[in-house]
């Protein structure tokens, strides 16, 4: 009776070797294979970002705050045309400020990089705007970085560079 036993000890001490990968090792595994892999349709991921980059544009046009507090995140950090950085509070006062008024703002040139869970969004701002009773046209280079979350792409982070002629810029 007592060999049944210390046979099956020795079995059990001998078969571990024999397959290395504990729970943890296939676990482990199986979450950098998902990590590896591109999220599916990454043509809709890429039209995703682009929409919202064009919705942004007209949120800044319209002062919305609203698209704001639902696309952009809590943590958020920016960099305006002029070098002021901004979190998400301090953006939505930028945008909201009366004494710009804008007539349009457009994007264009967009290109999206996905990596992951993240896009990264480059592209121009044309903008035609009154600020402080004096009409203003411009040109902006912006970086927007996404990370997608189950509620859809939110930016974290951006920045925004004036292109030449340098005119006092309303971001």
């Amino acid at each position: 009776m007592r060999r049944v036993p210390a046979a099956l000890m020795i079995w059990f001490a001998l078969s571990a070797p024999l397959h290395p990968q504990d729970a943890r090792q296939v676990q482990r595994q199986e979450c950098m294979d998902a990590c590896m892999l591109e999220r599916p349709n990454a043509d809709l991921q890429r039209q995703e970002v682009v929409a919202l980059e064009k919705e942004t544009a007209r949120a800044i046009q319209h002062g919305d705050a609203t698209f704001f507090r639902r696309v952009y995140s809590d943590d958020f950090n920016g960099v305006l045309s002029r070098g002021q950085t901004v979190d998400r509070t301090s953006l939505i006062a930028a945008v909201q400020a009366p004494e710009v008024k804008y007539e349009s703002f457009t994007a264009s040139d967009i290109k999206v990089r996905l990596y992951r869970d993240i896009a990264v969004a480059t592209g121009t701002w044309s903008i035609r705007a009154t600020l402080k009773g004096q009409r203003v046209t411009s040109q902006m280079r912006f970086l927007h970085v996404y990370l997608y979350s189950g509620a859809g792409y939110h930016v974290i982070a951006g920045q925004v560079t004036s292109l030449p002629p340098y005119l006092e810029q309303p971001l």
